[in-house]
C-alpha cells in the first residue's frame, strides 16, 4: 500500500510539472496565477524551516542558547538589509557556527 501511494504521489508530481515546463503542449498559466504562486517558494521553505528552527524534544525552544533561532534570526535580518543570497547565507552559518560552539 505505502509503494502504491508514493508511486501515485510521484506520478502526480511529474504530471503536474511535465505539463507545465514543456513547451510543446498548450497549457498556460494566467498573470493571476503565476503571481500567486510566486509565493509558493518562500511559503514552502518556511514551513520546512520553522518546526527545525523553533522545536528541540517535542517543545517550543526560544532560549537564548538555541544556535538555530540566533542564526536565523542574522539570516533574516542580512536578508532585509543586503538583499543578497550569498550575504544572507553566509552571515547565518558563521552565527550558527560560532553561535553553536558556545
Amino acid at each position: 500500500m505505502n509503494f502504491f501511494i508514493i508511486f501515485l504521489l510521484a506520478l502526480i508530481i511529474f504530471t503536474s510539472r511535465y505539463l507545465f515546463l514543456e513547451g510543446r503542449l498548450p497549457v498556460r498559466l494566467g498573470a493571476n496565477a503565476r503571481d500567486f504562486l510566486r509565493f509558493s517558494g518562500p511559503a514552502v521553505l518556511t514551513a520546512i524551516c520553522m518546526p527545525i528552527i523553533l522545536v528541540k524534544d517535542s517543545e517550543l525552544n526560544l532560549a537564548l542558547n538555541n544556535p538555530y533561532l540566533g542564526a536565523a534570526i542574522v539570516a533574516i535580518v542580512a536578508a532585509w538589509k543586503t538583499s543578497n543570497i550569498y550575504w544572507t547565507v553566509g552571515l547565518g552559518t558563521v552565527v550558527f557556527i560560532l553561535y553553536g560552539s558556545f
